[in-house]
């Protein structure tokens, strides 16, 4: 099915009849409600999502029959704008409260479904995104300030621009307001975004061949601290953790808590393991295998033995009684189970092999239409 988009550029924007695809697809919320009777008319509140990641909630007070994925013109300050609907019924007010939105917050009202001239004025006012960006980064540099306009969003019927800009610090741009209004002849308002939201809205891929995740689902950011990489026992190499954003990756945070429930079942890394005939302080440890090597040099790779957590454990509290162990392993010398290849269970050749044809044998045939 064609699509129409109504906003952004090389699907960057909403379709009419879908209303989150390309990079704001993290916007969608599924409403698992939609089928059910009667939902819509719980709450005359309703959701709208604009460019950017952007959402804002508003009441629909004439009672307008909306669904997911109308184009309506809602009230703003000053002057309307032009949304799509991105969730209706019992769910908005969950969203909202997970969005932290205070009761008193004031609430706008949803003027009507958009009109032909409404549509116009949009696309009159997209239009001039782009060359205001180019034009305004111009001008922050003739400033002198220290700031990258990354993006440009005109209010829907042209009387507002939203400029999203990141600094390092703190930036001055009381200047920069006026001489913009002067320039453009609209109301200005300057919104700060990070570099992780900056990623997110330009999109990619990331190392592992997939779409940046800040731009295919996520819209809350945690923070990344280098204690993540510690406790994966990654190489604190910046190049290998940073991404595009040149901030440590998010997909850190997704496995850590796992490798710390595990590093908890591992012996702590400065207890000395004591046998008969020597001493073997720790190496290297497999967090998730549970698996521990051992070498009787501190610092170089002498005499390596791996034995599993249980077995250092037991062993530490065997040297806490004043015991010592003939050897670390376990009734004699054991191999470390090693995991299993798949690929190399079944030759990968097999599919460059060239399948011979079977020749049909009708002999039976022929020899029933031979005369008796």
């Amino acid at each position: 099915m064609d699509k129409e988009y109504i906003s952004g550029e090389g699907g960057h924007g909403f379709a009419a009849q879908s209303a989150n695809t390309g990079h704001y697809a993290q916007l969608n919320t599924y409403d698992y409600l939609a089928d059910v009777p009667g939902n819509n008319e719980v709450t005359d509140l309703v959701e709208v999502q604009f460019k950017n990641t952007r959402k804002a909630y508003y009441h629909n007070c004439d009672n307008l029959p909306l669904k997911k994925g109308d184009i309506v013109a809602v009230e703003s300050n000053p002057g309307h704008d032009i949304g799509v609907v991105s969730l209706t019924g019992k769910l908005v007010p969950l969203q909202m409260k997970h969005a932290n939105l205070k009761p008193n917050e004031e609430i706008r009202k949803i003027y009507r479904l958009a009109r032909e001239n409404d549509m116009e004025r949009y696309a009159e006012a997209k239009a001039r995104e782009h060359d205001t960006m180019i034009q305004s980064r111009q001008i922050a540099k003739d400033l002198g300030l220290e700031m990258k306009i990354g993006d440009v969003e005109y209010q829907g019927d042209g009387n507002k621009a939203i400029f999203y800009y990141i600094a390092d610090g703190r930036v001055d741009f009381r200047q920069l307001i006026k001489v913009l209004a002067d320039v453009f002849h609209v109301r200005i308002e300057m919104k700060q975004i990070g570099a992780r939201q900056e990623a997110g809205r330009i999109g990619g891929f990331g190392p592992c061949g997939r779409e940046l995740c800040c731009a295919g689902w996520m819209k809350n950011f945690q923070s990344v601290g280098t204690g993540a990489a510690r406790f994966q026992d990654l190489s604190l190499n910046p190049q290998k953790l940073a991404g595009q954003c040149a901030k440590l990756k998010c997909c850190m945070n997704y496995e850590v808590d796992q490798y710390v429930e595990a590093s908890r079942k591992l012996p702590p890394r400065d207890v000395i393991l004591y046998t008969q005939d020597s001493e073997y302080y720790i190496f290297k440890a497999d967090i998730l295998s549970g698996q521990v090597t051992y070498s009787t040099d501190k610092r170089n790779a002498s005499n390596l033995v791996t034995i599993s957590a249980e077995r250092a454990n037991a062993i530490i509290e065997m040297n806490k009684r004043g015991e010592k162990p003939v050897s670390l392993e376990e009734g004699g010398r054991k191999e470390p189970e090693r995991p299993v290849d798949l690929a190399t269970q079944e030759d990968l050749n097999r599919f460059d092999k060239k399948k011979h044809k079977k020749k049909h044998k009708n002999r039976s045939r022929h020899n029933d239409n031979r005369p008796e």
